[in-house]
């Protein structure tokens, strides 16, 4: 990744670009023919996320915590020498629910605050294009109603999932401010490589490390969507292209089925990792506090722009678990 300016190219902000979905979001960018431009604090992301872009002048990194102002104020006009950026893609987050559950200052810090942040250095240098990484979780748990966009009221369960709805309306204010567009991508639970986090992973590991058995946390009747960061990738730049959206939108992005249970997975990662192992379920149908056990999303606002995507749940998982299997030495 060689820091050399590329003016000539319209550039992309990757805010938590070394993570797991913003490395594959950004060798789409990447293929565009934009210039890319990675702030990440590598807390949970990794410069080898971005080894795809490595052969090219056109993909540049910062580490900075976007959470502090003077870290974010110095990224982005660094972030200005590489390219005239007009648009910021903000997936810098916490990831771990159990995590912001025990420490509330992990969601505050690194999703309320690095949102807040962001936003304070986008109209500082006239950048007027968001597209934020958001999540069902702002929903809360409830229970079988179809999630849809204007469904109220939004009551998360979570730090993770309140951080991420608080972040939803100062982007909203922004949007009457200063912002040109915001895009609100709702995501469900996302799988693929490279896999840092989630469901899939945490299965594999566990069978490496024990061989014989594998914990499940709750009863295994959890039942949620999943998504492959393929299609999550491709509707996300379908939305971007359109424009006859509104400024600011909401969007769920998700598969059109009510997903899989937690249990089906953990017997599909045994079959592909370790086929003579035992599965332990614990009780109650929560793997942890701030878990919401089931829902499945509308996603009649994205179809209606035109986007389906090529995998379902079932068979998003399934790719997923060959894809991380084969990460982790399987």
């Amino acid at each position: 990744m060689e820091n050399h300016s590329t003016q000539g190219n319209p550039a992309s902000i990757v805010a938590g670009g070394a993570g797991f979905i913003g490395a594959n979001l950004c060798a789409r960018l990447l293929e565009e023919g934009r210039t890319v431009v990675v702030i990440d604090n590598l807390l949970r992301g990794s410069r080898d996320h971005l080894s795809a872009g490595a052969a090219t002048s056109r993909l540049h990194f910062i580490e900075a915590d976007l959470a502090q102002r003077a870290p974010a104020q110095a990224a982005f006009a660094q972030a200005a020498t590489f390219g005239a950026i007009d648009e910021v893609w903000h997936l810098a987050a916490n990831s771990d629910i159990p995590a912001g559950v025990a420490d509330a200052d992990v969601d505050l810090k690194d999703t309320f605050l690095t949102t807040a942040e962001i936003l304070r250095c986008m109209k500082a240098n006239k950048i007027g294009k968001l597209y934020f990484a958001s999540s069902s979780a702002i929903y809360g748990d409830l229970g079988d109603q179809p999630l849809h966009e204007d469904i109220g009221p939004l009551l998360p369960i979570s730090n993770y999932g309140a951080m991420k709805l608080a972040s939803e309306a100062l982007i909203s204010a922004a949007a009457e401010s200063h912002l040109e567009r915001a895009c609100l991508f709702r995501f469900p639970n996302v799988v693929g490589v490279p896999a840092t986090h989630g469901v899939i992973l945490d299965f594999v590991r566990k069978l490496k490390n024990t061989g014989n058995s594998l914990e499940v946390l709750g009863n295994g009747t959890q039942r949620k969507a999943y998504l492959h960061v393929s299609d999550l990738i491709a509707a996300m730049l379908l939305v971007r292209s359109r424009t006859d959206i509104p400024k600011t939108l909401p969007i769920n992005v998700g598969p059109v089925d009510e997903g899989v249970y937690v249990r089906w997975i953990a017997e599909q990662v045994v079959a592909r990792v370790a086929p003579a192992a035992n599965i332990q379920f614990g009780t109650g149908n929560r793997g942890w506090v701030g878990d919401v056990p089931k829902f499945h999303y509308s996603t009649a606002k994205i179809q209606a722009l035109g986007w389906k995507p090529a995998l379902g749940s079932e068979a998003a998982v399934l790719r997923a678990i060959d894809e991380i299997a084969r990460q982790e030495g399987f």
